[in-house]
């Protein structure tokens, strides 16, 4: 398939999945917020075929597999240890982009601690506000364009957001 074409259906397919990536940060629930956070790393994973980034594939299949378990409350810590070993092991293994493919598995490790050590509100929005920093680097280096506008949307509205949250609290 041309380059070209590849592109173009990835930005397609990664808008669809940035919808829920945008909804994962603005809910104020942490169940909602890992349902949306599932559905996005699932379509991310498709559209990372587009773009031939196998790193990309394999970190967002682990991802979904790890928020569907944050979404059941069944992450316990060997499974966030066997998560985060597979992540690297396997993120080492299919990269074929140097330090950017290093992009995506420090992501994942990063998401994966954080999916089992925080539990409010708060310190979650703060681990998909980091995370996202990290995924607009990556999605940059990868011409994921479309991805990369809606993580630093999805970025901003979690700034908002955690300060709305932070004000109405006090």
């Amino acid at each position: 398939m041309d380059l070209a074409l590849n592109i173009v259906i990835g930005n397609l397919i990664s808008l669809i999945a940035g919808i829920f990536i945008i909804l994962s940060m603005w809910v104020n629930d942490e169940k909602k917020a890992y349902k949306y956070q599932f559905l996005n790393a699932f379509i991310l994973m498709i559209s990372s075929v587009f773009f031939l980034s196998w790193t990309g594939v394999t970190t967002m299949a682990i991802a979904a597999t790890r928020n569907a378990l944050v979404y059941k409350d069944r992450l316990t810590f060997k499974l966030t240890v066997f998560f985060i070993i597979i992540s690297v092991v396997l993120g080492v293994l299919v990269n074929t982009m140097g330090i950017v493919g290093w992009l995506p598995i420090i992501a994942i490790v990063q998401i994966t601690l954080c999916n089992y050590y925080l539990k409010s509100i708060k310190t979650i929005k703060t681990g998909f506000i980091v995370n996202s920093a990290i995924y607009v680097v990556y999605f940059l280096a990868i011409f994921d364009f479309s991805s990369a506008v809606i993580e630093s949307v999805t970025a901003l509205i979690g700034v908002v957001s955690l300060i709305r949250l932070i004000r109405q609290n006090n």
